[in-house]
């Protein structure tokens, strides 16, 4: 048996299902416990490309999960990846809205995150607060289906993915996405942990606003040119 196979019959054999945590026309994902050590994992079954699970494999960073298996065949893949423990900023946001130190901390390490991501050639194309989750003082960014490996050759996403509100233009099929679409989604979010409301809407004030303006130009060039930009800006 391949390791697609091994993977479903190990969890199907040794460990239990907590709860069903996602469900889409994409796959599923659920919190599943071993049944011998009782330790908690993600499991994730879902139609698409294993590419970006497979090279996060051999990545140690606290601002992401450790990936532990992947396995793929005929276009679905299967996994089973850290279980991060904590809040997801969607829920922490639902009961107040942050300050500005404790946003750009959270920005900081969400930037910390990308710049892995990015140095491997991916795009998350998906962040947004429901993908991060506060676990004590660190945010871990999670959820990378959506993700993809920037390719020079190809002139668009051969796929439209990611979240309304969240999403860079270009991933509309305007262009290929590259690092500058998390870039806007960043800015978006950091706009959100301060004001509630998406920059269009109701813009931050002072500094934190014009970061925000930058970060969220419908040009890609006219944002900061890479995510390290944005670090020390912040």
């Amino acid at each position: 048996m391949d390791i697609y196979d091994n993977l479903l019959e190990s969890v199907h054999n040794e460990y239990d299902t907590i709860r069903l945590i996602k469900k889409s026309e994409r796959g599923e994902v659920s919190l599943v416990r071993h049944r011998d050590s009782g330790t908690r994992y993600i499991f994730r079954h879902f139609y698409g490309s294993s590419e970006v699970y497979q090279l996060l494999l051999t990545i140690s960073c606290p601002y992401l999960p450790q990936i532990m298996e992947v396995g793929e065949r005929d276009g679905r893949t299967v996994l089973l990846e850290e279980y991060v423990q904590g809040d997801t900023l969607r829920d922490i946001l639902e009961c107040g809205l942050l300050t500005a130190a404790e946003a750009r901390q959270i920005t900081r390490q969400l930037c910390s995150a990308l710049w892995v991501l990015h140095s491997m050639g991916v795009v998350h194309r998906d962040v947004k607060p429901d993908n991060v989750i506060v676990r004590g003082k660190e945010a871990v960014l999670i959820d990378f289906d959506a993700s993809r490996i920037y390719k020079s050759a190809i002139q668009e996403d051969t796929q439209i993915l990611g979240t309304t509100g969240f999403a860079a233009p270009e991933q509309y099929g305007l262009s290929q996405s590259d690092g500058r679409a998390d870039i806007y989604a960043l800015g978006v979010l950091l706009n959100i942990m301060v004001t509630g409301e998406h920059p269009s809407r109701k813009l931050a004030g002072g500094r934190i606003g014009r970061i925000v303006q930058r970060c969220t130009m419908v040009s890609p060039e006219k944002r900061y040119k890479n995510i390290l930009h944005l670090m020390e800006v912040l």
